[in-house]
């Protein structure tokens, strides 16, 4: 998982602009959405007018009330300097995705089949536009027409093109990348102002984000912790005043400032939005806050199989020749038959032919070899040359091909020959035999045969990603159960699962399929996240809690997805779950850490505020505090400095670790638990010993 560095949390570029948006935050407005430091904007005024008419008539203690105004303004300018940090690193962003979306102008398809130039804002849903090499697309939409490599550079950050085709799982394009080779044809999905680049900008700036369940559940209780303790300091004078003392409003102030949970108040919106900060910096585009958090909470996760846990290309692995054939013969069938097959099986049979048995390659031409190209109907490849004929391809293909003799009389007397005879009964045997071996072994089996003779099979291997295992091991200890999906049979996907240690497998699957195995988890109370890119894919993307869609997949599927990861890596899905844990890990161990804090400043501010009046009150200074008006004015500026010191950690988050609930909650209480009671006693301390020192108290 990536992270940036506490300096770039803090360069110049953000901290200018967060500085002045600190003090715009104090508008009671926007503070209004956070009851704990709205609060602390009340009493902050209050404070304000009763030191204002203490100056304007005379009062005591001008020095000491004036320093705890000054810091109850700096806790809020600091609780919104987080913020607006958080906000700006999502701004910065959005500032260069909006280079991106310039004006641009379209080359419309009209009913008559012309070209009329207009501008790409005025486009229409449903309408056609022809985009050509070098040319921007206007709008969001859907190829219908061509193919070609299109920069996706500014809105992924990488920089090699993509291929974008009609008729397939990459036909969606966005608007504002650029056409690099070819022509398309495009079909408008979105209208200017709602695009998937306006929906980017507006997602990252933070303008949409929306309070998450348990975000919304943590406010309510810090909103209902303020309100208590609002009713205790009001009673408390009644109390003094039956011992015989008084206190003074700027002291209930503090006792209340410090009382309730500023920390976690100040830190909650920075947390929730760095997440998805975080996010976004990882090129996954979450579209609500909701999506983050339900990630990290995730309880089975569904992978597909291809490209996701094995590399996506099945590669030349072995060959495996039938009795009376060496390997050697079968390399060099194979490797021939494969000369003029650029798909990566083709490339890896030759590069086995060659690195294992020395086999060079040769030129096509000089062999005046003809190439057959592989086709759905035949099933197979192969190369016809002069007086040879060589395929390969399915088995059950290969088979039938070598026992059809008239299907080769064009090839020559020799081969007619070959194939009059018939495929031999031992050959045919041996391959099939060979092939259910290759098949259990979760691999694909490519048959071989030369002149009607059946030389052997190559193994294709579906290669399971390096470290793959471990990670789902790492899962596993999370808590998490990873099922893989794949549309092989059940035997190749049970070796491959055995292979990845993966939990589960869903073989054979269909859309229904996966749709039906979301739902019966869910019934379970489970929440469950998968990736896709098709189509075919978008009821189960929707039904997922987190569903994550490709950038290179349909529109359908973007739309029905809550994420779009804009690198098309299926492989993230593993990383999305770590950041939302992550999310989750850090607000909890902030409020941990706030709520302990909160217990140790007690400590230092209640015996200080009542030893007058109360003596006996004495024994708990164990901080061995100067004065009352030392140690309240240490916890005030104690109050606003911890909120500074945590906002690097609550944007990028606590260190995410692998470890379940209960070994969980064990270290957050022994680090953050024990860390916030700690850290009051010693920074209220050394704060004492400064102000005392100075002679600010």
């Amino acid at each position: 998982m990536s992270r940036n560095s506490t300096a770039s949390l803090f360069a110049p570029e953000i901290v200018g602009p967060a500085v002045t948006a600190s003090f715009k935050k104090l508008d009671p407005r926007a503070l209004i959405k956070n009851p704990v430091m709205f609060a602390v904007w009340v009493v902050a005024l209050l404070t304000t007018i009763i030191f204002v008419r203490d100056v304007a008539s005379g009062g005591a203690e001008l020095g000491f009330s004036f320093q705890i105004v000054l810091w109850l303004w700096f806790t809020l300018l600091f609780a919104n300097f987080a913020e607006a940090v958080a906000e700006g690193r999502g701004k910065a962003q959005a500032d260069s995705l909006r280079k991106v979306r310039s004006e641009t102008e379209a080359n419309l398809l009209t009913a008559d089949g012309s070209i009329e130039r207009l501008a790409g804002a005025s486009l229409k849903v449903g309408d056609v536009v022809v985009v050509e090499a070098g040319e921007i697309i206007p709008a969001d939409g859907e190829v219908i027409e061509g193919m070609a490599s299109v920069n996706e550079a500014a809105i992924t950050g990488e920089s090699a093109p993509v291929i974008r085709e009609s008729g397939g799982d990459r036909s969606a394009v966005t608007g504002g990348t650029q056409v690099l080779s070819d022509m398309i044809k495009v079909r408008v999905t979105a209208a200017a102002g709602s695009t998937f680049l306006d929906r980017m900008i507006s997602l990252v700036e933070g303008a949409q984000r929306q309070k998450t369940p348990n975000e919304i559940a943590l406010t309510i209780l810090l909103a209902g912790m303020t309100l208590i303790f609002i009713f205790a300091v009001a009673s408390i004078p009644s109390f003094v005043a039956y011992a015989g003392g008084q206190i003074g409003v700027i002291v209930l102030v503090a006792l209340f400032v410090t009382l309730i949970p500023t920390t976690i108040g100040a830190l909650l919106s920075a947390i929730g939005i760095a997440g998805m900060d975080r996010l976004v910096r990882f090129n996954v585009l979450a579209m609500s806050g909701r999506a983050v958090e339900a990630a990290g909470d995730v309880d089975t996760l569904l992978l597909d199989k291809t490209g996701t846990i094995t590399l996506g290309n099945r590669q030349a692995s072995e060959m495996i020749p039938v009795s009376g054939v060496t390997e050697q013969e079968l390399a060099d069938a194979a490797q021939i038959a494969s000369l003029a097959d650029e798909t990566p099986e083709g490339r890896s049979i030759v590069v086995l032919a060659k690195e294992r048995y020395g086999i060079r390659e040769r030129d096509m031409a000089s062999l005046k070899a003809t190439f057959v190209p592989f086709t759905a109907q035949t099933r197979m490849s192969g190369v016809d040359m002069d007086a040879s004929s060589v395929r390969k391809g399915a088995v059950d293909a290969v088979l039938r091909h070598v026992a059809e003799p008239a299907a080769s009389a064009a090839y020559g007397s020799r081969v007619a020959r070959a194939f009059s005879v018939g495929a031999d009964a031992k050959a045919e045997q041996d391959v099939r035999s060979i092939a259910e071996r290759v098949s259990k072994a979760g691999g694909t089996p490519l048959a071989v045969a030369r002149d009607g003779r059946l030389l052997g099979v190559v193994h294709l291997k579906d290669i399971v990603k390096g470290g793959i295992r471990e990670r789902f091991a790492e899962l596993r200890r999370m808590g998490i159960r990873t099922v893989m999906i794949t549309g092989d049979n059940p035997m190749t996907a049970a070796a491959i699962a055995a292979e990845a240690g993966v939990d589960d497998f869903l073989a054979e699957a269909t859309p229904e399929d996966k749709l039906k195995l979301i739902r019966d988890e869910q019934a379970k109370g489970k929440l469950v996240a998968m990736c896709g890119d098709g189509t075919n894919d978008a009821p189960a993307l929707a039904q997922a809690d987190v569903g994550v869609a490709m950038n290179t997949g349909t529109v359908a599927a973007r739309e029905a997805g809550n994420m779009v990861d804009l690198d098309s890596d299926p492989t993230k899905l593993i990383e999305i779950v770590e950041i939302g844990k992550q999310l989750l890990m850090t607000r909890g161990s902030l409020t941990t850490f706030s709520i302990a804090n909160d217990v140790a400043k007690y400590f230092a501010i209640i015996p200080a505020m009542f030893a007058a009046v109360y003596p006996q009150l004495g024994a708990l200074n164990v901080m061995g505090l100067s004065t009352p008006q030392s140690a309240i004015l240490s916890a005030i500026v104690f109050n606003a400095l911890i909120i500074v010191a945590l906002i690097p950690l609550a944007l990028k988050g606590v260190t995410y670790r692998a470890i379940g609930a209960g070994p969980l909650l064990r270290r957050n209480l022994a680090v953050y638990g024990l860390g916030g009671l700690i850290a009051p006693f010693i920074g209220i301390k050394l704060i004492d010993v400064v102000i005392t020192t100075i002679g600010l108290a």
